[in-house]
């Protein structure tokens, strides 16, 4: 089998690549199995050394990786160059906080004995990895995971075969040992016999519902661990008392983030009665402003849909929205220009029952819902399977830190877009998944969490 990289603004082909053989996948899997015995027994502060240093060479050569990234899956590239820059900051928060997160835990009991909590690594780590961030996902599963002792091994989304090469060197060249972070370049379809393998210990996804679901019922089955970041149907609430101009302008960076094909992009939009019409009119303006074009042009801020099949997805629900009743302000039909771009849409008057309304629009497309009070607003916007993230708009904090605390999500926010960061758990709950990354939190989710009594 062959995996060929289409670069999405322009339909070329970049280039093919030869997907792992049943006898490769053995290989690679034993040897990092063999690197993980004595990966664990390095001192934390040399492994993270090694992180370190795989953050210094993304640094030193950023404008490269950046423009791999927006050949293969079609981001701006301004925006792919924040990605790994993003990168470097997660190398480096683990670098620097790492061995805290992972100190000992000196618990009280009895006195005559010394009792503990340590933090061992567990294995090889299986992660599943998505091309809307292919480097940021990536690094963000392998800084924490290495630090910690584990190793990794991914599976990267089939259409950034390039990035996943190019990220394994990059650990290879910063002095991690082969088998320490491999990665597999095969289908979908060998995900569950991976998983299934002895020696994958544990597994990590970003991606769709499915294959969350898919992932967690045949590691649950395997009684290994996992932690699922899924998708999002993210509210946006803009109460009475909002600065309209200014939250037009967030609401139009919200949506917009990597051309729309964000989990925690904003894409419920629970605007109060009072402030109604003056948002449509701001928010339209904002959108119209945006320019879509060649993604690596640096004036670009929406670029291409990274593949032809995830368009045509995205035009479907967005007529089928329509033919439910939902009226069309802006956009709505893909370009006719070469490439898979879809222009910046807003939809208005969207039905309940549509999929505008329930489901995860992967793309630069906006419903906007008119509530009438910020009881309407909560309800509205727990009334969804997802729970990511969500975020309120409004002059008065304390009512807004209020109104995030009624909402149902792993990560509200007040007067900010929505947005990962080293130092916060990430994650969220419902159909949005479970576990957590970043932060403490995250990695301490594949380590055993050993208890130690000593009399």
């Amino acid at each position: 089998m062959v995996l060929e990289t289409v670069n999405p603004a322009t339909g070329e082909l970049l280039k093919e690549y030869d997907e792992d053989t049943t006898s490769d996948v053995e290989k690679k899997l034993e040897t990092a199995n063999e690197a993980f015995q004595e990966w664990r027994k390095l001192d934390i502060g040399e492994r993270q050394v090694v992180v370190k240093q795989a953050g210094e060479i993304l640094r030193e050569n950023v404008d490269d990786y950046a423009r791999l990234i927006t050949e293969e899956m079609g981001k701006p590239i301004t925006e792919a160059i924040a990605e790994v820059n993003k990168c470097v900051w997660v190398c480096d928060y683990y670098a620097e906080q790492g061995a805290e997160h992972l100190q000992s835990e000196r618990i009280g009991t009895e006195p005559e004995a010394k009792t503990y909590v340590t933090h061992e690594p567990l294995g090889p780590v299986l992660a599943v990895m998505p091309w809307n961030y292919p480097y940021w996902q990536v690094f963000r599963f392998a800084a924490p995971a290495l630090v910690a002792g584990n190793v990794g091994v991914f599976k990267h989304a089939s259409n950034v075969p390039g990035c996943a090469l190019e990220i394994e060197a990059i650990f290879r060249e910063a002095g991690a040992p082969e088998g320490v972070f491999t990665s597999l370049l095969v289908g979908s379809d060998r995900v569950q016999d991976l998983i299934e393998d002895d020696r994958i210990r544990a597994v990590t996804l970003t991606g769709s519902e499915g294959a969350g679901r898919a992932v967690g019922e045949t590691a649950g089955r395997s009684l290994k661990k996992s932690v699922l970041e899924l998708g999002g149907s993210d509210p946006f609430i803009v109460l009475d008392d909002a600065d309209i101009d200014k939250v037009a302008e967030k609401a139009t960076e919200a949506r917009s983030q990597n051309s729309g094909q964000s989990c925690i992009a904003a894409k419920r939009f629970l605007v109060h009665e009072d402030v109604y019409e003056e948002f449509i009119d701001a928010f339209v303006q904002e959108t119209e402003s945006l320019d879509v074009g060649a993604p690596l042009q640096p004036e670009t801020d929406v670029g291409p849909q990274a593949r032809a099949g995830l368009l045509e997805e995205l035009h479907e629900q967005v007529e089928a929205s329509i033919e439910a009743g939902a009226d069309v302000v802006i956009g709505g039909e893909p370009l006719p220009r070469e490439g898979n771009f879809y222009p910046p849409t807003i939809l208005t008057d969207v039905p309940a029952d549509c999929p505008a309304a329930y489901e995860e629009l992967f793309g630069p497309v906006s419903a906007v819902f008119e509530v009438s009070d910020e009881a309407e607003a909560i309800a509205s916007a727990n009334d969804s399977r997802f729970g990511l993230s969500a975020t309120v708009w409004t002059e008065d904090r304390e009512r807004g830190e209020r109104i995030a605390n009624e909402l149902e999500a792993g990560m509200t926010f007040v007067n900010a877009v929505a947005k990962s960061d080293p130092r916060l758990p990430f994650g969220g709950i419902k159909d949005s998944g479970y576990g957590r990354e970043l932060a403490a939190d995250g990695i301490k989710e594949f380590v055993n969490r050993k208890t130690v009594w000593i009399e």
